[in-house]
């Protein structure tokens, strides 16, 4: 099974989440992974959209994507030729005792506490999907109240392949 992140710029309409995340329900693909956003342009949206699958799999989506009347442009993000990023946050339940290690492991992740209370605190982090993997790994030892993570999102490196509308 392989890993492929696909950035698509859709038309800014009403329906297009619903257009291709119905393409992978119909055909029983399962999507690991999608956000969402408008782009500079408000015509239109871009989608990260991460799925797995084998070579076969990953190509018939693409190529079933690329039909849907709504979908402008379809890119493949390839590690080192794209940067890609997650926000997580995390809400941790802390004491007194044990305040202080959490604090030290936001700091070696370059996280932000970004809400502290009596018996918790909500960590922000954002960073590749190994280093919030990594982060959440650490933080097992201590309860873990809640956790919300945004998905993968990203663009390709250098302005060769930009699409102008």
């Amino acid at each position: 099974m392989k890993k492929r992140v696909l950035s698509l710029l859709v038309d800014n309409t009403s329906g297009v989440l619903s257009r291709v995340a119905g393409l992978f329900s119909r055909r029983g693909y399962n999507i690991d992974s999608l956000t969402v956003g408008e782009t500079a342009d408000p015509r239109y949206s871009r989608m990260t959209v991460v799925v797995n699958g084998d070579e076969m799999i990953l190509d018939q989506i693409t190529k079933q994507l690329a039909k849907l009347v709504d979908v402008v442009d379809i890119k493949r993000l390839e590690d080192g030729e794209s940067v890609t990023r997650e926000l997580v946050l995390v809400k941790i339940r802390v004491d007194k005792e044990n305040r202080q290690d959490v604090v030290s492991i936001t700091n070696i992740f370059r996280a932000n506490i970004i809400d502290v209370g009596v018996d918790s605190l909500i960590i922000e982090l954002t960073g590749t999907q190994s280093k919030i993997e990594a982060f959440i790994n650490l933080l097992e030892e201590y309860e873990i109240l809640e956790l919300a993570r945004t998905g993968m999102t990203g663009l390709s490196r250098g302005a060769e392949d930009v699409r102008y509308l």
